[in-house]
């Protein structure tokens, strides 16, 4: 019997294959020649098993999704994992069948239409799972449905704005596996060769119409279904699907996001699903912003759209990137492009006076912002007589800067400059540590300057050591404070532990929130990557961020930034201070004869 129905199929499974190896070729060809490198000793090393496994938990399980929602996560699982299933089955299932593998590809897809007669007992067996697996993918079809328009019953306050070819993608897939349903249920009606869900629905549908008639028009349907996703597919959202995969395996094999927006950073840019699962995690929706979250920014990336608002409107806070159920590194990302889009400035940095050369074992790098909160700088000079360190303060007389705020801004090569000015300083004085207090300038520090012999240190890992040292005061303040952990130092660095050991250690710390929600802190709101924000969207963060510090009733904020002490101390409803004048506090305390309730902090406010 000579049959057409299954063309549309082919049609769309050849374009996306050939769409697929193109694209993908093409990505592979753009890597640097070192990356190249790194990935083809990849297959030789144990890290391909963890490239599968990823791939098995986030590819197909969904695990990701499954820890901040079960039933969104049983959506993404059921159409992903029960569709790979019934792929695999059904083939298996045509093996046995025809007792080879001497049959179309496209065999497995319409076998139902094919074979007629399913009268053993492992055919019976096959039908009855491949009914089951049918059923466990419609599950995830109808909440896929709902979530369009219930979206909060999977915990979520918003969802994706659809393109075209999202869209045609989208009611695609939805109608691919209730066609399958229809074509089959036809099928059993007329052959009886289905199981316990194709034979009632087609029991139903036999009392209902004339099955004959739709019989052949099924199949058509379920094939053209199924082309028009796959045609689709490589425009539209769903391309993260393939995608992901690649992804993954390349980033096991040990492959980052560079400054420069290259080929990694587009494969990143196509494994975005568009979950609209980081949206609810923008502090920026509060502030009446709805147009820079990172799943827009990316969306407009990829359709060339003008983005130079998304772009650069975000705080770069870090909130959406946790939340990232494919893990992008999307503060990278978005860094990469901002340096690509930006225009390089016409001056250089060769007017800048020359601090004074000194040879010292330990540098003290304060940073502009911490030179715009000086009780900070203060503080830190005071724990350093303390004990006794003989400290360079490099920048002292506010020289230049470390180079993070104009790298956040796109201005990579002035930031290179003013990275090789300070790496000349920091080498010819021979110092082996260096102690910053500003989270943006430890990042820099951490990621873009070559110090190999040096160890850098943030203050709060230091105070840190010096209280395990025993060279700092052990007296415990009468304070209840709480510990608010800035997106840099966070998230940006994966510095959580430290600063709150030191406040534990000199005060009542009130936790915020379980440990394995550390990484969720809320932004301040003024973080320097906000370069075209209004201040009314800033200053919105702020309020909203202190209005929940506000709950517990804290005696104290302490923070380890000085751009975000800075921000809280303009709201009076609970002092804010920076982890190192808790210290001076503490160091001071014995000269202190006050009652708590007539004790304050002395220093100035800012």
């Amino acid at each position: 019997m000579k049959t057409y129905f299954q063309y549309p199929f082919l049609i769309g499974t050849i374009f996306l294959f050939a769409a697929l190896i193109y694209i993908y070729i093409k990505w592979y060809v753009k890597l640097s020649k070192y990356d190249k490198v790194r990935f083809k000793k990849f297959w030789t090393t144990n890290k391909v098993w963890k490239a599968i496994k990823d791939s098995i938990n986030d590819g197909l399980l969904h695990l990701s999704i499954f820890k901040k929602n079960p039933v969104l996560g049983y959506m993404h699982m059921s159409l992903a994992f029960g569709w790979f299933l019934l792929i695999v089955i059904g083939h298996l299932e045509v093996v046995v069948a025809k007792g080879g593998l001497n049959f179309p590809f496209y065999y497995a897809i319409f076998f139902r239409y094919f074979e007629t007669v399913h009268a053993t007992t492992i055919a019976k067996i096959f039908a009855a799972v491949m009914d089951f697996l049918l059923l466990f993918i419609l599950s995830g079809v109808v909440l896929a449905i709902t979530k369009r328009f219930y979206k909060k019953l999977f915990g979520m306050k918003r969802t994706t704005k659809l393109k075209t070819f999202d869209k045609m993608a989208l009611y695609s897939l939805w109608s691919i596996f209730p066609l399958r349903l229809l074509a089959e249920s036809c099928s059993a009606a007329v052959y009886n060769n289905g199981s316990f869900l194709t034979n009632t629905t087609g029991a139903w549908l036999g009392n209902m119409i004339n099955v004959s008639a739709i019989y052949e028009p099924s199949w058509w349907l379920y094939s053209f279904a199924l082309c028009f996703f796959f045609i689709a597919l490589p425009f539209s959202r769903y391309m993260h699907i393939p995608t992901e995969i690649y992804y993954i395996f390349l980033r096991n094999a040990g492959i980052k996001t560079k400054k420069t927006w290259e080929s990694y950073a587009q494969i990143q840019l196509y494994s975005c699903s568009r979950c609209g699962i980081c949206l609810d995690a923008c502090q920026l929706f509060d502030a009446g912003i709805s147009d820079v979250q990172s799943v827009y920014f990316l969306q407009f990336i990829r359709n060339k759209v003008d983005a130079e608002k998304p772009l650069f409107g975000c705080l770069i806070c870090g909130r959406c990137q946790v939340e990232c159920p494919v893990h992008l590194n999307l503060n990278d990302l978005r860094t990469a492009l901002r340096i690509k889009a930006s225009k390089p400035l016409t001056f250089s940095y060769a007017y800048t006076k020359k601090p004074e050369q000194q040879t010292a074992d330990t540098i003290y790098f304060a940073g502009c912002m911490t030179h715009l909160t000086p009780n900070i700088k203060k503080s830190m000079t005071k724990i350093f007589d303390y004990v006794g360190e003989n400290v360079w303060f490099m920048d002292d007389d506010k020289s230049i800067c470390c180079g993070r705020p104009l790298m956040l801004a796109g201005q990579y090569d002035s930031a290179s400059q003013l990275i090789s000015k300070n790496t000349e300083l920091i080498i010819a004085s021979g110092a082996k540590n260096i102690i910053l207090s500003c989270p943006y300038c430890y990042k820099v520090f951490k990621e873009d300057y070559l110090l190999p012999d040096i160890n850098i240190k943030f203050h709060a890992n230091y105070i840190k050591e010096l209280i395990k040292q025993n060279k700092l005061p052990e007296g415990k303040l009468n304070l209840t404070a709480i510990y608010h952990d800035p997106c840099e130092l966070g998230r940006g660095s994966n510095i959580y532990q430290e600063p709150r050991e030191v406040i534990e250690h000199y005060a009542h710390r009130i936790p915020l929130q379980k440990n394995k929600d550390k990484d969720r802190a809320l932004c301040c709101g003024a973080g320097l990557g906000g370069v075209n924000l209004p201040a009314e969207a800033k200053n919105t963060v702020a309020y909203n961020t202190m209005s929940y510090f506000a709950k517990f009733n804290p005696d104290v904020l302490i923070t380890a930034c000085p751009l975000c002490k800075k921000t809280f101390v303009r709201d009076r409803r609970i002092e804010t201070m920076d982890i190192s004048e808790l210290v001076v506090k503490a160091i001071e305390q014995p000269n202190d004869s006050k009652s708590k309730e007539t004790k304050e902090i002395s220093y100035a406010i800012i």
